[in-house]
């Protein structure tokens, strides 16, 4: 699939600070079909896992670009770590990727592969157009096995309804469940790798969700 091949429909602004501090591509996939990962899945999976084994984390291409990403929003990473990078060290301990759905899962995979880090939500639960910005004091959301994820001072994306996912957590309002048949994925890429890498993710990005998900890739846009 080109990345030219489709326009985002999903109306979208950047604030002007962000421009030239992040890149981010986008896609949006429909009748999506969250049944068992097959076999081939684990296969994949664990190929990929091999490829960790005995590393550091500072080692792995793309942590360190993505912790510089962090940094130039005022962002510790070491206190609060990018989504890519808190699956790195999952795994580096042992714990292998969490399980949580066939959508949730293969992102996963391809963040951790990637290390870039991104956010997926139910399309449906999306209202209006989508801001990406920094946080305002006492902004956050009810997150995904959290009570609340503070966003004040920390990227963000935004619908009309408020702030709804980060490049750290996510909000359980735009949560993918059983239910879910429409996605957006939103990657939060540095300048660094907006070239090849961010194209190879998006590229990765829509094979797995095709092939384990059944997933008809509708919308895909990389800004830079």
């Amino acid at each position: 699939m080109s990345l030219q091949a489709r326009a985002l429909s999903l109306p979208l602004s950047i604030e002007d600070a962000l421009v030239e501090v992040l890149a981010l591509g986008l896609l949006e996939a429909e009748d999506i079909q969250l049944g068992d990962l097959p076999a081939a899945f684990e296969a994949e999976r664990d190929q990929v896992l091999a490829r960790y084994a005995g590393r550091q984390a500072a080692d792995v291409p793309g942590v360190a670009e993505t912790r510089a990403l962090f940094h130039q929003l005022d962002v510790d990473p070491t206190k609060t770590r990018p989504s890519s990078e808190a699956l790195l060290r999952r795994v580096l301990q042992g714990k292998g990727l969490p399980r949580v759905n066939a959508a949730v899962d293969v992102c996963n995979l391809c963040s951790l592969e990637h290390q870039i880090p991104l956010g997926l939500y139910d399309r449906d639960h999306v209202r209006g157009s989508v801001g990406v910005r920094v946080g305002r004091e006492g902004q956050g959301y009810a997150g995904i096995r959290k009570q609340r994820v503070n966003l004040a001072g920390r990227l963000l994306l935004a619908d009309e309804d408020g702030p709804f996912g980060a490049p750290t957590s996510d909000s359980l309002r735009t949560a993918v469940t059983p239910q879910t048949r429409n996605l957006l994925v939103v990657v939060f890429c540095p300048p660094e790798r907006a070239g090849q890498h961010l194209s190879a993710m998006i590229e990765r990005l829509s094979s797995l969700l095709t092939r384990y998900c059944a997933a008809k890739i509708s919308a895909v846009r990389v800004v830079q």
